[in-house]
């Protein structure tokens, strides 16, 4: 397994810690609560991903993803960003939540290609990792997910894969490559966001 792999999923972690946190306090839900709804947002998409590589979860076998859950929840509680303003709050969700999903979006890209997955296996698992965690967050709270009703949300994973998939195919996948999709990645999301791009609906 590529060595950056547990770099990206770590980010990807405490991104989608913060995000669950924020959406946590937004729902007005207890200490357990804001746990779970956090839990499920940085762990719940991973789970499902190595449940579809026939592995054992990361979160069951290795200590760093719950580590770094629980110190991401302290550090939020410890610098009180539940008591910033509603738009900060937003903001910080958004920036949050992108980056989260462009970490996993890659990771699972990254695993997929590792199981020498084809094309499309990669672009299926690069999404679930992705969304999977969020979808359970939501369904949780009694929320519509954020992938049903934010068009380009859902977009930026299957982005990241097809990018993945056209550098695997011609062999070039590295620490550039990998940087510059992320970037990339998340500039195009918050862009997506400011600008409230969406993609054509049927009517």
């Amino acid at each position: 397994m590529p060595e950056y792999f547990i770099f990206a999923d770590i980010i990807g972690i405490v991104a989608f810690s913060i995000s669950g946190f924020l959406i946590a306090i937004k729902n007005n839900l207890d200490i357990l609560g804001i746990l779970i709804a956090s839990a499920l947002t940085a762990l719940g998409g991973g789970i499902i991903r190595d449940a579809i590589l026939n592995s054992a979860p990361f979160a069951f076998t290795s200590l760093y993803p719950a580590l770094t859950l629980i110190a991401t929840i302290l550090i939020a509680y410890v610098f009180k960003l539940y008591k910033e303003s509603s738009i900060e709050r937003k903001w910080m969700f958004v920036v949050s939540d992108t980056i989260g999903l462009v970490a996993f979006s890659i990771t699972g890209a990254l695993l997929a290609i590792n199981a020498e997955y084809n094309f499309f296996g990669i672009v299926i698992l690069s999404f679930i990792t992705a969304v999977g965690g969020g979808v359970a967050r939501d369904i949780m709270i009694n929320e519509v997910p954020t992938v049903l009703i934010s068009d380009f949300y859902g977009s930026i994973a299957v982005i990241v894969a097809l990018i993945f998939g056209l550098l695997e195919l011609f062999d070039y996948i590295n620490e550039f490559t990998i940087i510059t999709t992320a970037l990339f990645s998340i500039a195009l999301r918050l862009v997506a966001y400011k600008k409230a791009w969406h993609l054509p609906k049927l009517n």
